[in-house]
């Protein structure tokens, strides 16, 4: 199956600028260097999902034209991937349905929490009405795209990442097991989170994620995640080895 990817956001929890910043990147004039947080809306012929509803959501689906939304997919529960949900309620109310959502049981659990009322048993009008199915290892159809889980670590925190035909998309993680490396073998496409050059606590940096894609011999690889600390996206690109590139906000590729 062919699918497009397009990277709605690729910058980490504070984006790019950051607020307040003034540092080089954050006042650059490249619109490849402003960054909304991390996230991608996944299309096949008939199906599109977005992977993480990020707080910049409304804005990034605007941005985008989207539509038409058949679900979403939660890689972990921290707030740059899950605080936008709330704007779900326009597709319902657009779409006349609630919007199937796909999450680890923490992730699930944090979702019930901040979003408490729309899982109220007499509920408001007009809140999300959301159809919350809990996910393990094993793959599932949403439309007709088949989504594989793999699971990584973001330091002690269990992320999900995804694979859907020989696409897969990892962020928010600094560790990868030898069993779910296997899983991500073969893809034709890797998306990984790379937040800067310097080492980080429970991100990969950027020479980490190259290595790490050279290990698994992923014939493209495009970085996400990224902070302002990264540097300027031209410059870091232009050194990156060849397969690899940074991605930005805008970005569509083929798969």
């Amino acid at each position: 199956m062919s699918l497009t990817v397009e990277f709605l956001g690729t910058g980490t929890s504070s984006g790019v600028p950051m607020i307040a910043c003034t540092c080089a990147v954050c006042m650059s004039t490249s619109s490849l260097d402003k960054r909304l947080r991390s996230s991608v809306l996944i299309s096949s012929g008939s199906t599109k999902v977005v992977i993480d509803t990020t707080p910049d959501f409304r804005y990034q689906m605007l941005r985008s034209g989207v539509n038409h939304l058949d679900g979403v997919l939660f890689t972990h529960s921290h707030k740059d991937h899950i605080a936008g949900l709330d704007d779900i309620r326009a597709y319902n109310y657009f779409l006349q349905r609630p919007m199937p959502l796909f999450a680890n049981p923490e992730t699930a659990e944090a979702i019930k929490r901040d979003f408490f009322y729309a899982f109220r048993e007499k509920k408001y009008p007009g809140i999300p009405e959301l159809d919350l199915n809990i996910i393990d290892d094993e793959p599932f159809l949403l439309g007709d795209i088949n989504f594989i889980p793999i699971r990584v670590k973001h330091l002690n925190m269990e992320v999900f990442g995804f694979r859907a035909g020989a696409f897969t998309y990892i962020t928010d993680a600094n560790h990868i097991d030898e069993v779910q490396k296997e899983k991500i073998k073969g893809s034709d496409v890797l998306v990984i989170n790379a937040l800067r050059k310097e080492k980080h606590i429970s991100h990969f940096n950027l020479q980490e994620a190259i290595d790490l894609a050279a290990e698994l011999n992923i014939p493209k690889t495009y970085f996400t995640h990224i902070s302002h600390q990264m540097g300027f996206h031209a410059e870091v690109n232009s050194a990156l080895p060849q397969g690899m590139q940074l991605a930005h906000d805008g970005l569509i590729i083929s798969v």
